[in-house]
């Protein structure tokens, strides 16, 4: 294989929304700048994600100045919601994970319960320094995270794509495949590495941005969920499960804390350090 490369960069402005492509980003302790620092809450203070509802996936959160972001889904008009002002925060759990948000103004939590046709709010994260440690069992002292699943980044491959559509097209359910990038909704997709070689990194660099791997990414069922249209099939989570299933989980990808600051770029150079 050549050099292994940057080829692109995501971020999703409000969890389980559509993601937003970038050429560059600023790596944060606690994820990309921007990246998941807003997310639905039910009227109980869980997450709402694509686990619950699949629409999600064709509602589109664009990053605005300040934090902001301007609202947009099939059937309503656009919306924009500014980073809410110090204010009273409401619990909430983010599996399992108890974290603080601060809601955002009535009228979006109008406009999103109006979408999904049930009552939720959206909340912001104000500082995630101090709103959410990563998982104890596989942090560091001090790390945090975003609302994103568990971890500040996520990384995938395009050859490990590649292989796991081999075997989609091999089994019961070829039809479904290929299928793209964006059904496992990463951060950062790298170019030029062997097949499944990120599930044994520890530690790489990203131009000349550190990161520690602390374990591989287990999947869950919004990977079935076509990010276009919003409708679920059944891959790749019984391929995953056929091939993939190591720990009881079914793996794709690997989750990745930052060790330093810096911007990362599409083109920038990936070197797996150990």
């Amino acid at each position: 294989m050549g050099t292994a490369e940057v080829q692109s960069i995501h971020v999703h402005p409000v969890k389980a929304f559509r993601g937003v492509s970038l050429g560059e980003a600023v790596v944060e302790p606690w994820g990309l700048a921007g990246d998941r620092r807003w997310a639905l809450i039910d009227d109980g203070g869980k997450v709402v994600t694509q686990r619950e509802e699949p629409r999600l996936a064709l509602a589109a959160a664009e990053p605005l100045a300040g934090g902001g972001v301007r609202l947009s889904a099939p059937g309503r008009a656009p919306l924009t919601v500014e980073v809410p002002e110090a204010a009273a925060t409401v619990p909430m759990s983010v599996f399992g994970t108890k974290v603080e948000g601060v809601p955002a103004a009535a009228a979006a939590h109008a406009w999103c319960s109006a979408y999904l046709e049930t009552g939720v709010r959206l909340v912001h994260m104000d500082d995630p320094a101090v709103r959410r440690p990563v998982d104890p069992e596989y942090a560091l002292p001090g790390e945090t995270v975003s609302f994103a699943d568990g971890y500040p980044l996520l990384v995938t491959s395009v050859t490990s794509l590649d292989a796991l559509n081999a075997l989609i097209a091999e089994g019961r359910n070829a039809d479904e495949g290929p299928l793209p990038m964006n059904r496992f909704r990463p951060n950062v997709v790298v170019a030029g590495t062997e097949p499944w070689a990120e599930d044994h990194w520890t530690r790489i660099s990203v131009g000349g941005v550190l990161f520690r791997a602390p374990k591989p990414s287990g999947r869950c069922v919004v990977t079935t969920t076509d990010q276009s249209t919003a409708v679920r099939g059944r891959e790749p989570l019984q391929t995953l499960a056929r091939h993939r299933r190591i720990g009881g989980k079914l793996l794709f990808g690997m989750n990745l804390v930052p060790l330093s600051p810096g911007t990362i770029r599409v083109g920038d150079p990936v070197r797996v350090l150990d």
